[in-house]
């Protein structure tokens, strides 16, 4: 199985993280060899590739204490992201915490709002569940 590689970001910060915990274990390496270390254990040869099979793409994705903005089950929401985890494919797992709560049926008999939901959506914010009208059930504005 293989597994999306993080950002140059996530990787340089796990590479500052290693330098200090291996400094405080009395092993100090600099920071080039965290970066060869970590290019290793994603089974690259050294960091130069790493970087390289990371492309110059700015990070793209969700991270917990972002705003967004969208339409969730077609009303207009701003909302922050307390959770955010990276998925297969490109797809990313969110809990979106609604700034004023939603009502979530459409009947006229009875209402239930929710100020939390949790979501699947792809890289570009929309997720493969849709409702009526074959409408994404979440769509997450692009920032």
């Amino acid at each position: 199985m293989e597994h999306a590689l993080p950002s140059r970001d996530t990787l340089k910060a796990q590479a500052k993280r290693l330098r200090a915990d291996l400094a405080a274990r009395g092993t100090p390496i600099t920071h080039a060899q965290a970066l060869e270390t970590l290019a290793h254990q994603w089974g690259m040869r050294d960091w130069n590739t790493l970087s390289a099979r990371l492309g110059n793409d700015a990070p793209t994705g969700f991270a917990p204490g972002m705003a967004v903005t969208g339409r969730y089950l077609g009303h207009r929401f701003t909302a922050e992201v307390t959770a955010a985890r990276k998925m297969a494919q490109g797809h990313w797992q969110l809990t979106l915490r609604f700034d004023r709560a939603i009502d979530v049926v459409t009947s006229k008999h009875f209402s239930n709002f929710r100020r939390q939901v949790n979501c699947t959506v792809d890289a570009c914010g929309n997720s493969p569940h849709k409702f009526a009208g074959g409408q994404p059930q979440m769509v997450i504005d692009p920032s």
